[in-house]
């Protein structure tokens, strides 16, 4: 076996970097950070002590189709300090979303779409939801 100390990045294709730069960095506030030079456009960004890494890749697709956002496709989760801000502040911006506070997995969850239909969940432990 092999011993795991955490996940480094997530990597997402996307087909127009600027729009995804612009939801990820002006809309969702995460910070960029300077990436390698390839021979592929792209950008990274830190979250905590992880990264996000986005490629271009015109003909990629997310496994997404068009319509409602449902939980069950991949996507990877945030954990944000608090879900009401996190909520009010997707909802004021006009992002749509899906909300399960009291979901099963013991999170307070949030999901949401980036430009290019990749999933993402914002979440809290429940026990942690603040009125």
């Amino acid at each position: 076996m092999f011993a795991i100390e955490s996940i480094h990045h997530v990597s997402l294709s996307v087909t127009d970097l600027e729009k995804a730069k612009h939801f990820y960095s002006n809309i969702l506030g995460f910070h960029e950070i300077k990436r390698p030079v390839f021979d592929f456009p792209g950008a990274w960004y830190q979250i905590g002590n992880q990264q996000l890494h986005l490629i271009v890749h015109p003909t990629s697709d997310t496994l997404r189709n068009e319509g409602p956002i449902e939980s069950k496709d991949g996507h990877f989760a945030i954990r944000v300090k608090d879900y009401y801000q996190t909520l009010n502040y997707l909802k004021r911006i006009g992002i749509e979303i899906v909300e399960k506070p009291n979901s099963q997995s013991g999170f307070a969850q949030i999901f949401c779409k980036d430009p290019d239909r990749n999933l993402i969940e914002f979440n809290v432990d429940q026990a942690d939801l603040t009125k």
